[in-house]
């Protein structure tokens, strides 16, 4: 009977040992599962991220309502993604497409959603803009005045006097651009739309021999086209979108954005008309630097104000349209000994700053 009795202690012990253990395996079952979810939710983080993406440079004919022959008709008209119509205006799509407005406002609606385009949050907001890059000018301490360079995603207006260096920053960064990321390039090309006939090839072999870059390479990869007329240079800013998307250009100069429509609309009768043709460029301007997430650097002339008694009476041309639309406001100025100063006068995150450098024969130094 006692055999028996420690017969059934073992028994009951080894039950209870069991039903722990079954009792404890599904918890740890439990930790696994959450842990797998946790990576699950992660990868598909990744992978709505990378579906964002995937749906801005979608075909147009995912969106409802567009057929191939609409498709082709946005196409040539320079809208060739899902995300290029999600930020166009409506009268642009039916002017493109020749379709209604009821049809355009319900097109871009699609796109928009398509693109997952509305609020978000400013935390997103900031790791988005993790992916802005910065390009050096060549100059150090121009390169502290604008936190490590010019800034992608955004317009950098430079003006000033003649002879103030505007140009000859705009044709350094043409060459800048060419370098690897980890010295301060972008590792791609440039367009240059040149109003003033000012882009000199034999300045670029120049500047390129100073950066330690082979000149014909260099110039292999600056696109330069000249503008004789606003009209002209504002289709070549249009027509630059398919460029930038077709090669691997990283930055747009235009030199200079304002001499043109100075030229055209003299006088106070025209300044309201070419007030807004000066905004419908900006707006392409900005369209081009935010969607391909490259530089667009453009110069600016000046006028003077003589009935002025005290302070600087140089002022851009432009007036409040650019002033507004100008991501990073620039002012060059000669100093004594071939020196130029660089003052940040307008910013959305940079304090108002100075900084001092040369114009040498291999481009900008300190």
């Amino acid at each position: 009977m006692a055999e028996e009795k420690i017969e059934e202690t073992e028994e009951e012990a080894l039950d209870e040992k069991e039903e722990s253990s079954a009792e404890e395996a599904p918890v740890e079952e439990a930790e696994e599962s959450e842990e797998a979810t946790e990576e699950d939710s992660d990868e598909d983080d990744e992978i709505d991220n990378d579906a964002e993406e995937d749906a801005g440079e979608g075909s147009l004919e995912d969106l409802e309502g567009i057929g191939p022959a609409t498709a082709k008709k946005l196409m040539d008209g320079g809208y060739s993604t899902i995300k290029s119509v999600a930020t166009a205006a409506i009268g642009d799509i039916t002017e493109a497409a020749e379709i209604s407005e009821a049809k355009a406002k319900k097109v871009i609606t699609l796109a928009k959603e398509k693109c997952n385009m509305g609020f978000e949050s400013a935390d997103r907001l900031l790791i988005k803009r993790q992916d802005i890059g910065k390009l050096t000018t060549g100059s150090e301490t121009f390169d502290t005045l604008l936190a490590g360079g010019m800034e992608t995603q955004a317009i950098t207006e430079c003006y000033g006097e003649w002879g103030s260096g505007k140009s000859q920053v705009a044709m350094q960064l043409a060459v800048t651009v060419q370098l690897p990321v980890d010295k301060g390039g972008l590792d791609g090309e440039a367009l240059f739309i040149d109003t003033e006939n000012t882009f000199r090839p034999e300045r670029i072999v120049q500047m390129a021999k100073g950066m330690g870059l082979d000149p014909d390479e260099a110039l292999k990869k600056i696109h330069v086209a000249r503008a004789y007329t606003s009209d002209d240079q504002m289709l070549m800013t249009e027509k630059a979108a398919e460029m930038v998307r077709d090669s691997n250009v990283r930055i747009v100069i235009v030199d200079s954005l304002t001499s043109l429509f100075r030229s055209e609309y003299v006088g106070r009768g025209t300044l309201a008309a070419r007030q807004q043709k000066l905004n419908r460029h900006l707006s392409t301007l900005h369209k081009l630097a935010d969607l391909n997430n490259c530089v667009v650097y453009v110069t600016n002339q000046v006028m003077s104000k003589p009935d002025m008694f005290f302070g600087d009476p140089t002022k851009p041309i432009g007036g409040h349209i650019l002033g507004h639309s100008a991501t990073f406001r620039i002012y060059l100025r000669k100093s004594k000994a071939g020196k130029r100063i660089a003052r940040l006068v307008d910013s959305p995150n940079l304090p108002d700053g100075e900084a001092v450098f040369k114009v040498t024969e291999n481009g900008l130094e300190d």
